[in-house]
């Protein structure tokens, strides 16, 4: 197909590259109940998707799982796919980031001689990799065989690593690499220290380290014990020089330790290993509340079910048996992070860097990736996981009243790693004070009011050039780094703000905020139709190129992540005042359909982010993953629909390499979910879901307190992905869009499709809601 027919095609019905992509649709029985499929923990481990199989609980502390490489961008995770050899096992990872840390106390099971370095990923037998077989992962367990000979099993608690290796007959060892970690070319000085080994006289083998990578400063605390005892131990110090004889603890920076026994086969050996962030004692008691006995097969069993009952909350009948595969290998990465970061005496260690401990019934968390999950994950967890969205959200409250830089950008472990730009924790409190969540919003807002209005406040890098956004409405890109963007994000948070400001009581600020919400307006230049670099005296990027990244290709940029095509559509609350910036609907629909048609060309300094191209459109990044539903408030819902459809089919495969882009501790997963169920929630704070094509014929969404939402697709295929009517429980439905005070009640969501577009949700008092200067963000 030319250019110039997906031109034509995409402006007349949005369905461009839909044939030939689609599979066909699944046989249903009539009044079949929807069922759970089961995941498959390998998809997103191949290309850059940066997930790895290894076990954990639901948000659970310990991620135990193999390292394949720590020192490329492909391997954020400790893991991927391609790479032919494991390391060892360690026992905390990050899903789906894009940049990599943990990997704390990694477990090397072997036989033949001790080697203390892991030698090179192109020459595993130079070091102590291993290549491996037979590679099992299903959620709560993971297993592999070693060219050694060892096979390998892993399960988990919330707070404790389990291990079980089968070792042939004849001597073995297990080698504790305490220096393993993430590594980075970027990388300089001390990036451990602080750390020490003791074995103690019952054989509980325990250790402390300092880690200076992302999250700089954080600590790690483990408790080990063994089944069996070895026959000997020795330690390891710096540059791997070895303790005197019989020594039974040792301190420094890099630390290692092996554990010899002469007859290793016969019965497995089991290893169980507590992790605490506060002290050895937190792992201590880690071990001894979650990990009393030696009944590796029960820990196992329960991690499943576990699972099983996590995974039961969407059920789906219809599509294929690789869109059901999709479908809960996304909701399983979805459940993988925030991270839980108290230990069993509710302790945990806040953005202060000091000690607190959780009042009952409080949860303190980690990993939480703002910039990415304010997006798709959090409203996926609030409507799903309530509960545990509720947890989150106080959770973020408390790290705001404690943390010097007020609301948090990207903590991880105890530290505001201050990672991508904005302060999107705010989006995520408003859209669950907005949905009714009970917090004390009021306490944390003297906090988020110093970030919003008082420029001597802490500038982190990722809230750089707030008093050029101050005084002059937007930030100068011959001033500060990534302006374009960050001053859309600003906007946004303004926007999130203003919402807290109302909770709090704050009613003049909350105006201000929302006036000032729409200082995006000021980087978009109506007259290219474009987000456009604009410096100080008030002019604009004369060279101007949509396609590159910044006004000074090789020393600069001025978009976060994206070029000018994906910053245009950057914004999520105002999308009328973007649409009358472009001339009116016809102009936003046509500035659109360019978009998702243009020459997936980047510059030769465009970062790997960038990813998942249709046209301009970068679905492997989040910028831009609702601007498909953006049609919808133009009146022209069916490109919507075509283009989610889509989306849905060609960016997300059952495969290694299935997840399009970073999985961004599950954003991208949660962006297939809402959409392959029908709905996407485009603007967070405003609590409204925008329709779009639902990918499976019908599913049932556990929604907690027994209530549950049923949405059924009559007449849905491959070549039907029109909507071409929708009935909400029972009753006719025009609206284009729903709120989230509906759906949460439950019901049933029915929707006609059709293989042809339909008029349904083009009348303006049916196209979604979007910026309003009242106190809740509505539109009659």
């Amino acid at each position: 197909m030319t250019t110039a027919n997906r031109r034509q095609v995409l402006a007349t019905t949005g369905l461009a590259g839909l044939a030939g992509v689609l599979p066909a649709a699944a046989a249903t029985a009539q009044g079949q109940r929807p069922t759970a499929g089961k995941p498959d923990l390998f998809i997103g481990t191949g290309g850059h998707g940066h997930t790895y199989p290894g076990p954990s609980l639901p948000f659970g502390m310990v991620q135990l799982g193999p390292d394949t490489d720590n020192s490329r961008w492909d391997a954020c995770s400790g893991y991927h796919q391609d790479d032919g050899s494991i390391m060892g096992f360690s026992h905390t990872h990050l899903s789906g980031t894009g940049i990599g840390d943990m990997l704390d106390v990694l477990v090397v099971p072997t036989r033949g001689p001790l080697k203390l370095k892991p030698g090179a990923l192109d020459k595993p037998q130079d070091g102590y990799r291993q290549r491996f077989s037979d590679e099992l992962a299903e959620p709560g367990y993971y297993r592999v065989k070693l060219e050694s000979g060892v096979l390998a099993e892993l399960t988990v608690t919330e707070r404790t690593g389990h291990h079980r290796y089968t070792f042939p007959q004849g001597a073995g060892h297990i080698l504790v690499d305490f220096a393993h970690m993430i590594l980075d070319v970027w990388d300089k000085g001390v990036l451990i220290d602080e750390a020490s080994l003791a074995l103690s006289p019952d054989g509980m083998l325990t250790g402390s380290r300092r880690v200076h990578r992302w999250a700089k400063g954080r600590r790690i605390h483990f408790a080990m014990q063994l089944s069996r005892r070895p026959d000997r131990v020795e330690f390891f110090g710096d540059d791997d020089t070895p303790a005197p004889a019989g020594a039974k603890a040792i301190t420094g920076n890099r630390l290692k330790v092996a554990l010899f026994f002469d007859q290793a086969g016969g019965e497995p050996i089991l290893i169980k290993t507590g992790i605490s962030a506060v002290d050895v004692a937190g792992a201590k008691a880690a071990l001894a509340g979650e990990a009393p006995g030696w009944q590796f097969d029960s820990v196992r069993r329960a991690a499943a079910r576990t699972w099983q009952t996590q995974l039961d909350c969407i059920r789906v009948e219809g599509g294929t048996p690789e869109q059901r595969t999709i479908m809960a290998s996304a909701l399983y990465h979805t459940f993988l992070s925030p991270t839980l970061f108290t230990d069993r005496d509710g302790r945990y260690v806040g953005l202060d860097r000091k000690v607190h401990t959780a009042a009952a019934g409080d949860t303190a968390y980690s990993t939480y990736s703002l910039w990415d999950t304010y997006r798709a994950l959090h409203p996926l967890l609030n409507l799903v996981q309530p509960d545990k969205a509720a947890q989150f959200t106080r959770d973020l409250v408390r790290q705001t009243i404690q943390s010097p830089a007020g609301s948090p950008v990207w903590p991880l472990q105890g530290v505001e790693t201050a990672c991508m730009i904005g302060w999107h924790s705010v989006s995520v409190l408003a859209e669950a004070c907005v949905k009714g969540v009970k917090a004390d919003y009021a306490a944390a807002w003297p906090q988020i009011r110093r970030r919003a209005f008082d420029r001597s406040f802490r500038d982190l890098e990722s809230t750089l050039g707030r008093g050029y956004y101050y005084d002059l409405g937007f930030i100068p890109a011959d001033k500060v780094w990534e302006s374009v963007s960050r001053t859309q994000e600003y906007a946004y948070d303004d926007w999130a703000m203003a919402v807290l400001a109302d909770a709090a009581g704050a009613s003049a600020d909350a105006q201000a905020l929302r006036k000032r919400s729409l200082n995006y307006r000021n980087v978009i230049d109506p007259k290219i139709g474009f987000a456009r670099p604009r410096f100080a005296d008030g002019t604009w990027w004369a060279d101007y190129d949509p396609i590159q990244l910044g006004h000074n290709p090789d020393k600069h940029r001025d978009y976060t992540e994206a070029n000018g095509w994906q910053a245009t559509f950057l914004n999520q609350h105002d999308i009328y005042g973007l649409i009358d910036l472009f001339g009116g609907d016809a102009g936003f629909v046509k500035k659109l359909d360019a978009l998702f048609v243009a020459p997936s060309t980047l510059p030769k300094n465009a970062p790997p982010d960038i990813s998942g191209l249709v046209g301009q459109y970068a679905h492997g990044n989040e910028p831009d993953q609702h601007a498909a539903y953006m049609y919808a408030y133009a009146g022209a819902p069916w490109k919507t629909q075509a283009m989610v459809r889509r989306l849905c089919t060609e960016m997300y495969k059952a495969d290694p390499d299935g997840v399009i882009g970073n999985d961004d501790c599950g954003q991208t997963s949660a962006w297939f979910i809402f959409s392959a169920l029908g709905l996407y929630p485009v603007d967070p704070v405003s609590a409204v879901y925008v329709f779009g094509s639902p990918l499976f014929d019908a599913a049932e969404v556990a929604l907690g307190g027994g209530k549950t939402l049923r949405i059924t697709a009559s007449g849905n295929g491959p070549q039907a992905p029109y909507v071409q009517s929708v009935r909400w429980n029972g009753k006719p439905w025009t609206k284009n869009w729903i709120g989230h005070a509906d759906l949460a009640r439950g019901g049933e969501l029915a929707f006609v499709m059709g293989d042809k577009p339909s008029r349904f949700g083009t009348a303006k008092a049916d196209r979604p809601p979007s910026y309003h200067p009242g106190p809740r963000p509505t539109r009659a």
